[in-house]
């Protein structure tokens, strides 16, 4: 059972996505910020999911001359088979 002080980080996972993407309203954004103010760990998270997008669309756009097996370890690292089946 998740602790009462880490109810709002539960929370917050269900809308990172849309949070990170820049889709949600701004009330649940500004909810998300203040979260985010308090909590390292939630912090932590959010900057890696950012840094992973980052990642995954540099690799798109700059490593076309990437070996396959390079591009593939990358993305299976990062948990990504399915976007890998989807190119």
């Amino acid at each position: 059972m998740p602790h009462e002080e880490h109810s709002e980080c539960q929370s917050l996972l269900a809308s990172l996505c849309d949070y990170v993407d820049g889709t949600l309203g701004q009330q649940l954004c500004q909810e998300i910020d203040r979260h985010l103010a308090e909590c390292p760990d939630c912090t932590v998270m959010v900057d890696t999911l950012r840094k992973t997008i980052t990642l995954v669309h540099k690799d798109r756009e700059e490593c076309a001359e990437c070996p396959e097996q390079v591009r593939e370890r990358l993305y299976k690292t990062l948990n990504l088979e399915d976007y890998l089946k989807r190119e």
